[in-house]
């Protein structure tokens, strides 16, 4: 009797744990992956994701990437089904491959992809991304990447100020101020990925200019974001650095073309060259106007 009920608790549990941790014909591991939509491998984490959102608002599922047991997705949203592409919104989501948890991460418009970055040694490395807060507006461009965090078991946005990652470019400026905004995401010799971006703020008149320099890094004990101000003798450093650009990641940089940088790199501005006249062609001497024959007179016949 102790071994038949034995026997029954261990069916119980396996039926509970195959409930809890479902069975994907690709099992989830600890590197990062997108999904093939068109693989059939992928086809029931595609199909778990879809019903895990189905209450939510969405027109088309983007792209699913596949950490451990969550899943990075992107969905979009398009106002009416005779709207062009680029009017869609975008939502980014963590999707729980154990519990169909869904929590919203992030929101915008032209979501652009552009690196896989690694922010301290011996992590993984995490896909980053640049986007914009609205369309047909004076947008503001943000930066931010996506890391499993393992302390919660789900995806995560870094550097979120509110709803949104770090601010790297901003068209509205204020009237009577020259804004020049310069950001870059380095990786030094190391290939550890840290953000800087440098605001700065001419007033005019004998009002001093402003500066504003932030770095956006991870703690590399902790794993937590950081955001730091960047002032004295690391400011003039961290400027040169950012006008050069030597090792920004392509795609992540900004305002390196500015006459600021020009004036940190003491690079002279580029002049208008003027046009150059065609050489005058040398003008042939008319030819001499050919003397024509005088007229032969016909002397009248003599008279008899």
């Amino acid at each position: 009797m102790h071994r038949l009920c034995s026997w029954r608790i261990a069916v119980l549990l396996a039926v509970f744990l195959a409930s809890v941790f479902p069975v994907f014909a690709q099992q989830p591991g600890s590197s990062f992956y997108w999904i093939d939509f068109h693989s059939p491998k992928d086809q029931s984490i595609v199909i778990w994701v879809t019903r895990a959102l189905a209450v939510e608002d969405w027109t088309n599922i983007r792209e699913i990437g596949v950490m451990y047991d969550s899943a990075l997705v992107v969905t979009t949203r398009r106002p009416t089904p005779q709207s062009l592409p680029d009017a869609d919104s975008f939502n980014v989501w963590n999707v729980s491959l154990t519990n169909h948890l869904v929590t919203p991460l992030l929101k915008g418009v032209n979501l652009r992809w552009l690196a896989m970055l690694r922010f301290f040694a011996g992590a993984p490395m995490e896909p980053a991304v640049l986007y914009d807060n609205c369309r047909q507006c004076a947008a503001n461009t943000y930066f931010t990447a996506f890391h499993y965090d393992l302390a919660t078991r789900r995806w995560e946005a870094r550097w979120l100020n509110g709803e949104n990652g770090v601010a790297v470019w901003n068209t509205s400026h204020p009237a009577g101020t020259d804004w020049t905004q310069v950001y870059a995401v380095m990786t030094g010799g190391n290939g550890i990925a840290q953000l800087v971006t440098w605001n700065h703020f001419g007033f005019g008149g004998n009002q001093p200019p402003e500066d504003s320099i932030y770095s956006y890094d991870v703690d590399p004990f902790s794993g937590l974001d950081r955001t730091a101000v960047v002032s004295g003798t690391q400011a003039d450093a961290m400027k040169v650095a950012l006008c050069n650009a030597q090792d920004a990641v392509s795609g992540l940089s900004g305002g390196q073309n500015s006459d600021l940088c020009r004036q940190v790199l003491h690079k002279p501005a580029p002049a208008c060259r003027p046009l150059r006249a065609a050489p005058a062609r040398k003008q042939r001497p008319a030819p001499a106007p050919k003397q024509q024959p005088a007229p032969v007179q016909r002397k009248p016949p003599a008279r008899w």
